[in-house]
């Protein structure tokens, strides 16, 4: 896919009615446990999202019914009768929307480029977090640079939030240099962890390059006291290699062209593609974070439907 397409369809780059009009794709979608039995949220590969918490409200008498977990002995022996306490469930809880905008994720060989896939995911993620009631807030990174939205609930602060994505997604540029390798990804966590100390729902939309044994440890800690949900976008591309034809490669200002048609070519290749992206896959299910993951070939909405209902047993 060439960039040129880039002001005409939305697929090389975005634009923020494009990500604004995401609102209404977003309104059937939830994060939160409406989901199926089955669904990946609910078990399997990937534990049940926590949800909101719950406030302390008051003690009052025990009431027929009551749940007995929720007895508080002390002041029940202080009163001499069966006393509970009652909560309230948390009004709103604070939503991080971790967006990949590096340049490892500008490439496309079907329909869109990743990095255009993952800034329809972060807008789609963020507008279904204010549609429950949550603050909503991101860091938004390319190779260089991490910034950091405030979470607030608010639509202005969603559409401050898509505007921050537009610009890092139009600064991309196939005469970037590729800073693959380095531990920006790593960064990222590691400020976020910094900002979210519990309670948050954190959403990561990246191909995840880069990863290792670090990054695992940070989602780890933050799956800890946090909900936290790994978005990884892939190109078809990973796993179905041409079987004829020229490939053009990019990485920065080198351009190399591949004859996959050739055995020498066309094995090795398709190997590595495809044991790049079982080992991220792999790294993320052994953090018990639960993994969606998205295609460039199709709709950011229409993935996001179906990754929330499909059941635990299939996997890609």
């Amino acid at each position: 896919m060439q960039a040129g397409q880039q002001d005409t369809d939305g697929w090389v780059y975005v634009s923020l009615a494009q990500l604004m009009a995401l609102e209404f794709k977003a309104r059937p979608l939830s994060f939160l446990a409406r989901q199926p039995r089955a669904s990946i949220l609910a078990g399997g590969h990937a534990s049940r999202l926590r949800g909101r918490g719950l406030n302390f409200d008051e003690l009052r008498r025990y009431q027929p019914g009551d749940d007995l977990r929720h007895l508080d002995w002390r002041a029940s022996l202080r009163t001499g009768k069966p006393v509970v306490r009652t909560f309230t469930e948390e009004r709103d809880r604070p939503a991080l929307i971790l967006v990949d905008q590096r340049m490892a994720m500008f490439f496309g060989s079907r329909r869109s480029f990743k990095s255009a896939l993952a800034a329809e995911l972060g807008a789609l993620a963020a507008w279904m977090a204010l549609q429950a009631g949550d603050r909503v807030g991101a860091l938004v990174f390319n190779d260089q640079r991490i910034d950091s939205i405030a979470p607030l609930r608010s639509r202005k602060r969603v559409a401050a939030l898509c505007s921050r994505i537009v610009e890092h997604n139009r600064a991309l540029n196939a005469g970037n240099p590729d800073h693959e390798g380095d531990d920006q990804l790593d960064k990222v966590l590691q400020q976020c962890l910094a900002l979210a100390g519990h309670d948050h729902l954190i959403c990561i939309v990246s191909d995840f390059a880069g990863a290792g044994p670090r990054t695992l440890q940070l989602l780890r800690q933050l799956a800890a006291h946090n909900d936290v949900i790994a978005m990884q976008v892939y190109d078809p591309l990973a796993l179905d290699l041409p079987a004829n034809g020229r490939l053009r490669v990019t990485q920065g200002e080198l351009q190399v062209e591949l004859a996959v048609e050739q055995r020498q070519v066309h094995q090795p290749l398709g190997d590595f593609l495809r044991g790049r992206l079982k080992d991220v896959a792999s790294l993320l299910r052994c953090s018990q974070v639960p993994l969606m993951m998205f295609s460039t070939g199709a709709a950011a909405d229409e993935q996001l439907r179906s990754e929330l209902g499909k059941l635990h047993g299939s996997r890609p």
